[in-house]
């Protein structure tokens, strides 16, 4: 993934602190990173169940 930002000085630059950080920047990331592929897999579900119900519906062969 990405380094952990550097500490410029300020009461959370013990390490543990720094990786804690990290690890929580890296968490929202990847949970927004998610969330857009749950959205995009739900847009391709809609359209493959759409799909299937205009075959089931135009199933029926032409009489001509």
């Amino acid at each position: 993934m990405f380094p952990p930002l550097p500490c410029f000085g300020g009461s959370g630059c013990d390490p543990a602190t720094s990786r804690r950080q990290h690890q929580e920047r890296k968490m929202r990331m990847l949970t927004y990173w998610r969330d857009g592929v749950e959205r995009q897999l739900a847009a391709v579900n809609a359209a493959i169940s759409t799909l299937e119900k205009q075959i089931a519906r135009d199933g029926t062969p032409d009489q001509g």
